[in-house]
């Protein structure tokens, strides 16, 4: 170990390529102690696999999102903040699309970052060999946040093996592209559980990969979008901050809907999204008489910065 000698901080990037990285971490760390290693990677089960049993109870797993608003209003002022929510909602947080000064500038990068991470670095992870299938069920899944999926639906779709998407969307969720919430029920017959909803952890990527990048005024689907952005930046707030918190989203086969139920310390909180404030929306019946000590709120631009 004489090459780690004098040194406090060892860091070793895109440690999934780094053969038997796990015995290797294992080694350094029994002969020092003392050294602090930091391992990066842009895929949780690589790291996993290859960390998991030699380090078991020696090491901490952090996950790094794209930025968060709560990391942004470290710097920007509320204000700020609400002045650019379209372009976080349009070109998502990734601080190199922050950083860049145009329009021109940030679909160019968002557009170099899906060609070279999405589709190339995510495709040689696995068995992954039909890249425009691959493509085509990341479109078919933007189209859709919010929404409902069916693996069989999917599978039709593209004309491939339901165990393959399912593959598939496990690769996604692990390489930090999607989210998926599942739905939450206490055996209530008419609770929809069967299917789950998809979200990206990136709106830039999600926009980037069907080609959208216009005005919220000028689309369909700003509701989709701020939903998105409402559910993930949640997210970020929850891990960050350590709100350890069951999610789901709760729907009946007669339609009534919450798009996000947490679940903690016993009780059930939830929340409905809504980019339209001038509407004005009370629990779903079926939910206040199931679940009566249940809370429920409208996340909207207004109350939205305590949320996240």
């Amino acid at each position: 170990m004489g090459y780690l000698d004098g040194i406090a901080l060892y860091i070793i990037d895109d440690a999934q390529d780094v053969q038997n990285i796990g015995k290797g971490l294992k080694l350094i760390i029994d002969q020092r102690p003392d050294l602090m290693v930091i391992a990066t990677g842009s895929s949780s089960f690589e790291l996993s696999n290859s960390l998991g049993e030699p380090l078991t109870g020696r090491k901490r797993t952090l996950t790094l999102y794209p930025l968060s608003q709560g990391e942004l209003r470290l710097n920007l002022r509320p204000y700020d903040l609400k002045e650019n929510l379209e372009n976080y909602l349009i070109f998502g947080a990734y601080p190199e699309v922050l950083t860049r000064q145009t329009r021109e500038q940030k679909i160019q990068y968002l557009i170099e970052l899906a060609d070279s991470y999405v589709l190339k670095d995510i495709l040689a992870l696995e068995r992954v060999k039909g890249a425009k299938v691959f493509l085509d069920l990341l479109k078919l899944l933007a189209f859709q946040i919010g929404q409902l999926v069916s693996l069989n639906e999917l599978s039709n779709s593209l004309n491939i093996d339901v165990k393959t998407v399912a593959r598939y969307l496990d690769l996604l969720e692990k390489t930090f592209v999607i989210k998926r919430l599942s739905g939450f029920s206490r055996n209530l017959r008419k609770e929809i559980t069967q299917k789950s909803k998809y979200y990206f952890l990136d709106l830039g990527i999600r926009n980037v990969i069907i080609s959208q990048f216009n005005s919220l005024a000028n689309r369909q689907d700003a509701g989709q979008l701020w939903e998105n952005f409402l559910i993930i930046e949640r997210l970020k707030r929850c891990d960050y901050e350590q709100m350890y918190r069951n999610r789901y989203f709760w729907r009946t086969h007669g339609q009534q809907e919450i798009d996000l139920i947490e679940e903690y310390d016993g009780e059930l909180h939830g929340y409905e999204c809504k980019c339209n404030e001038k509407k004005s929306v009370s629990a779903p019946s079926d939910w206040a008489a199931t679940y009566p000590d249940a809370t429920f709120e409208i996340i909207s631009r207004s109350n939205y910065f305590d949320f996240v």
